[in-house]
């Protein structure tokens, strides 16, 4: 190491420390002592005794049948994400940067407008809307002649997760239509005018130009939709109730909210929270790398 270069050591060090004991105290500190506390039998009531109990706590999630119910619901959400979310995102995104529909600003506006509210609002609005006696069950009594129809997807297990799958559509696929289109605008549009000029159809250029040209946006969105996903927790709680709609609709940030901080009185409770939230990153990174792999060998 040159001279000069030791004397910026000091000044390089002190700009640095800032920033990494922020991220220590606010990221990795956290991330450790879940990790420990995953381990070990704590519960805040018995005055910070603790015990190590090594996998017994992952041991009691994997035999946990809610735990599989959670994870099931959050691969729906996963699902309607990425497969949901992200295309339709991508297509609204090519219609406005084509202009193949009028007031672009306008549809632009509306679309995206569902980010700009409140989640907890959001929540409870979709609830109105498909909960028994709402304007969805209004709608299907009057459809079907009955005045006695009920509608109550809302209250069974197996169907519950479809409103919450059109929540997450209304109000995230709008953020992605908005990342699409601004990478859209980058595109040398001369690449879509030759592409034109040797005869190709706007569906050739949409799945020959234009998705080639964006794999990495569409990675990153997909990482992003992974992520959000698997710690989203405000949208899905306002829906659902206490009680039988909040059980049937679990996934796995609320389940870990309900064990550690509701139940954290019973025995080791509190620890088992925290096996939870790290199986929630570990499944984030398992796909998230399962979607990185899948991009490199689609050559994206």
């Amino acid at each position: 190491m040159k001279k000069s270069e030791r004397h910026m050591l000091p000044a390089f060090f002190a700009m640095a420390a800032p920033a990494m004991l922020i991220y220590l105290f606010i990221i990795a500190y956290p991330i450790i002592y879940s990790v420990w506390l995953s381990f070990t039998d704590f519960n805040p009531n018995r005055g910070g005794t603790w015990n190590f109990v090594g996998l017994l706590q992952y041991k009691t999630m994997f035999s946990d049948p809610n735990f599989w119910h959670a994870l099931k619901n959050n691969l729906i959400v996963v699902a309607v994400s990425v497969f949901g979310q992200i295309p339709i995102g991508f297509i609204l995104a090519y219609l406005l940067y084509r202009k193949m529909v009028r007031g672009v600003n306008f549809f632009q506006t509306i679309v995206f407008l569902p980010n700009f509210l409140s989640t907890i609002v959001i929540g409870t609005m979709w609830k109105r809307l498909f909960q028994a006696d709402g304007p969805v069950s209004v709608l299907i009594q009057k459809m079907t002649g009955d005045p006695t129809a009920q509608f109550e997807m809302m209250l069974h297990p197996n169907t519950v997760m479809i409103p919450i799958g059109f929540a997450l559509i209304w109000i995230y696929t709008g953020l992605y239509m908005i990342i699409f289109l601004a990478n859209l605008q980058k595109i040398n549009t001369s690449l879509i005018e030759v592409a034109k000029i040797d005869g190709a159809t706007e569906g050739q250029i949409f799945r020959k130009v234009i998705v080639p040209l964006l794999s990495g946006t569409i990675l990153v969105s997909t990482v992003l939709a992974i992520a959000g996903s698997l710690r989203g927790f405000d949208l899905i709680f306002s829906i659902t109730t206490q009680g039988l709609q909040r059980n049937n609709a679990m996934v796995l940030p609320i389940f870990m909210y309900q064990t550690a901080f509701q139940n954290y009185a019973n025995e080791m409770r509190f620890a088992y929270g925290a096996a939870i939230s790290n199986a929630i990153v570990l499944i984030s990174l398992v796909l998230i790398a399962f979607s990185r792999m899948i991009s490199r060998k689609t050559d994206y």
